[in-house]
């Protein structure tokens, strides 16, 4: 992981350390559920935890000496036990433990990454409050189209992050699956009943049929999940990037005292951090291929997605979270210029409000073509001739009325029914 981007709490939960520690808490949950069981002398758990050993140094040693992590695992913890050494990693396969510990730990970076989403959604929903009735205008294909309010811009942020949230959740469960099944996933070392006793000592499921491995489809999921939310800041990002355009500049990003813009030009402040996190969102999106293909494995496993997920896994939960992070410092130092939006909504001399003639004299008994027309050729000479299009409404068109026209192009028209969006996310 690159130490620009990894924040706490969420970087150390995947230092060497921690995953060793994890890989004890298996085991020694193991031990524990052969021992409710009768199957190892009782006390074998305690003395084991008691005993039991994390030296990084020595870990290394003994991975150098053996080629093999969870081997020198082994032997590095049981080095200074006794008889209850016996019953460390008793009937277990590597991935037992590995993919376990991994869930455990997945399921931790989850509950992070949602508790920063929450920060991020009440941010969210408390801006839209603020812009709810604020005129700006509606942009498609990067052209004027329509009024609309701010407030229902950002409140279009808000739901799309709260289905990702909602999403996350559901992804905390299909990741939280253990299994303590063997080397192909049959119990024949280790019976059922020892997996559904440790598993629940760790919060987790047993998965209903493994391999020699948790099957990966539970990882591509999560990691697509992930995509899922960078993606949704990436459009916040894109958007508020195209609104600090000095030719538009309705929004800014912060801009912090002592902050600088460019090292040649002492004028500028450029949209630098909403450019990093698109720039993250397309790591993030490289990451969901890999996941994939880390889906097809040979038979009961192979390990070629070993290698390959000690990169996605603690690269793609530590990105996220530093997105959520700094979105979230984002979106509360916004700029908001609102002089400015109210002045883009003339920029076209009325033209966003061409539709609403049209619709206009269909009512009066124009053919829906006649109408079209007629807007369109008003609208063209507003482009050639620099005139409003209420101008030149006013001057063409005898079947409305001068009070009718002047109401065509009232902007208040537009937001007539927010309140009735607003009250769909009632108890927010």
């Amino acid at each position: 992981m690159v130490e620009r981007y990894a924040l706490s709490p969420m970087k150390e939960i995947w230092n060497q350390e921690r995953t060793l520690k994890r890989w004890l808490e298996v085991e020694l949950a193991v031990m524990s559920a052969y021992e409710e069981l009768g199957i190892i002398p009782a006390g074998s758990s305690g003395s084991a935890e008691k005993n039991a050993l994390i030296d990084l140094n020595l870990f290394k040693e003994y991975e150098e000496q053996t080629d093999h992590e969870v081997i020198a695992f082994v032997k590095m913890a049981t080095s200074r036990m006794g008889k209850e050494a016996r019953f460390f990693h008793y009937g277990l396969t590597s991935s037992d433990v590995i993919d376990t510990a991994l869930s455990v730990t997945l399921v931790e970076s989850c509950n992070i990454l949602l508790d920063q989403m929450k920060k991020l959604l009440k941010t969210l929903w408390d801006l839209s409050i603020t812009y709810k009735y604020t005129l700006t205008i509606g942009r498609t294909h990067g052209i004027h189209a329509e009024p609309t309010t701010f407030g229902l811009k950002i409140l279009n942020w808000y739901s799309e992050m709260k289905r990702n949230y909602e999403r996350l959740l559901f992804a905390r469960e299909q990741i939280a699956f253990g299994k303590i099944s063997g080397a192909v996933g049959n119990y024949a070392n280790v019976p059922p009943e020892v997996e559904e006793l440790a598993l629940r000592k760790l919060n987790l499921k047993p998965s209903p049929v493994s391999s020699q491995i948790v099957n990966r489809d539970h990882h591509a999921f999560f990691i697509t999940v992930l995509a899922l939310v960078a993606s949704a800041i990436e459009r916040i990002a894109t958007e508020i990037r195209h609104l600090q355009k000095t030719e538009v500049l309705e929004a800014q990003e912060p801009f912090k005292s002592g902050q600088k813009g460019s090292s040649a030009m002492p004028h500028k402040k450029n949209p630098i951090l909403c450019e990093r996190l698109c720039g993250l969102s397309r790591i993030m999106r490289s990451f969901v291929y890999t996941a994939l293909e880390n889906n097809v494995l040979w038979h009961e496993r192979d390990i070629s997605h070993s290698s390959a997920e000690r990169y996605i896994f603690p690269d793609a939960t530590q990105t996220l979270h530093y997105m959520l992070v700094k979105t979230d410092y984002l979106l509360k130092g916004l700029v908001v210029y609102e002089e400015n939006m109210l002045k883009n909504l003339d920029l076209t001399r009325g033209l966003i409000y061409s539709q609403r003639l049209m619709l206009e004299l269909i009512k009066k008994g124009m053919s829906r073509n006649e109408a079209y027309d007629l807007v369109q050729n008003l609208s063209l000479r507003c482009w050639q001739t620099g005139e409003s299009l209420k101008d030149l409404s006013l001057k063409n068109i005898t079947v409305l009325s001068e009070e009718e026209i002047e109401n065509i192009f009232d902007s208040q028209y537009y937001i007539k029914h927010v309140d009735e969006i607003y009250k769909r996310f009632k108890g927010e």
